[in-house]
């Protein structure tokens, strides 16, 4: 009896794998209706526009790791320790593989969906690597892929992972990474924690992304599994563009807020779970710099989760979770934040 083949897909935003694809990968990026939401041609027209005026600022950024984001090769070693924990897990008569789809650079859902038809699953499983819902992540990478499958003639089962905040492993994870910095002070009065997300313009979450509230449950939920007492934290949020409002704390306010307070600094990167331009450049370099020039004493960055065995360990629970039920699986629901309908895709 041939074994029950399930195809893992896996979402990420991607990058642009050399200096000659730091502008198509911008374009793509700012084409897609979940980031500028205007109707086409007009966002085609703004999409030329704004990436070939923000391109050589994005090429200065990727040369200062190599010309060329890392995220596929770091995603594509998510993808086998996901396979091999599968493998644990697995029965004599299911086989798992996992393929890897990015949204704005290659390999693209077309490609991807494809490879999946060859390969010919009885059932899929879709994973984002975006912990926390947004319709400008999780959902404009289902809305792809489903446009891709389609024309691919994939019509086998498909769940959908929709997001995992507070999922066990994921948080074990980042305490495990996290007290590692922590073992580097004497006194939990020398430093602050910063949750360093991703951020969004604010008009986005007032039309009812859950985003932020879900990166706050995230942090929330790593700091109670810290335990040991009070700390100081906060969430904060990086990388706004452009003259929209944004929303916050900006993590350079409070960079320069720690620096005012002499406070030092363990910053994680709580909304990416591999390294990328945000973390190498923007968090490492950047914001390292702001915060010698502002008087922070000590400024240390916790590594990304990235194959850390907790969090593939449950990644993997995840995907036992959406086969275990019918269409989308949501851990949030049971946690009294279901991300809404309407944001599903």
């Amino acid at each position: 009896m041939a074994a029950r083949r399930i195809a893992v897909v896996l979402f990420n935003l991607g990058g642009p794998d050399g200096p000659a694809a730091v502008e198509p990968f911008l374009f793509n990026l700012f084409n897609d209706a979940a980031i500028i939401r205007v109707p086409q041609p007009l966002r085609w027209l703004i999409a030329k526009i704004v990436s070939r005026r923000r391109a050589p600022i994005a090429s200065h950024i990727y040369e200062q790791i190599g010309g060329g984001s890392p995220i596929l090769p770091l995603t594509q070693d998510q993808a086998r320790a996901l396979e091999a924990a599968l493998a644990e897990n697995a029965d004599s008569e299911s086989e798992a593989r996992v393929f890897i789809t990015m949204r704005y650079w290659k390999p693209f859902a077309s490609e991807t969906a494809r490879a999946v038809k060859r390969w010919a699953p009885h059932e899929i499983v879709l994973l984002p690597l975006y912990p926390q819902y947004s319709t400008t992540t999780t959902a404009s990478s289902r809305k792809d892929w489903d446009a891709a499958a389609k024309a691919a003639g994939l019509a086998m089962r498909m769940r959908t992972v929709c997001c995992y905040p507070v999922e066990k492993g994921f948080i074990a994870a980042h305490v495990e990474l996290l007290r590692k910095a922590i073992g580097e002070f004497q006194t939990r009065d020398e430093f602050r924690i910063l949750f360093s997300a991703h951020g969004l313009p604010k008009r986005v979450i007032e039309a009812g992304d859950p985003y932020r509230s879900q990166v706050e449950a995230t942090c929330a939920a790593v700091m109670a599994a810290l335990g040991g007492g009070p700390f100081d934290w906060a969430t904060c949020f990086q990388s706004r563009v452009g003259p929209l409002e944004w929303i916050g704390p900006a993590t350079d306010k409070e960079i320069e807020r720690a620096g005012a307070e002499d406070k030092s600094l363990i910053v994680v990167p709580i909304a990416f779970v591999s390294e990328h331009s945000e973390t190498l450049v923007e968090l490492d370099i950047e914001y390292a710099k702001l915060a010698s020039d502002s008087g922070v004493p000590r400024y240390l960055r916790v590594p990304a989760l990235g194959t850390q065995e907790k969090f593939i360990k449950g990644l993997a629970g995840l995907v036992g979770e959406a086969l275990a039920g019918n269409g989308l699986y949501c851990p949030e629901e049971d946690a009294g934040r279901p991300c809404g309908e309407e944001n599903r895709g």
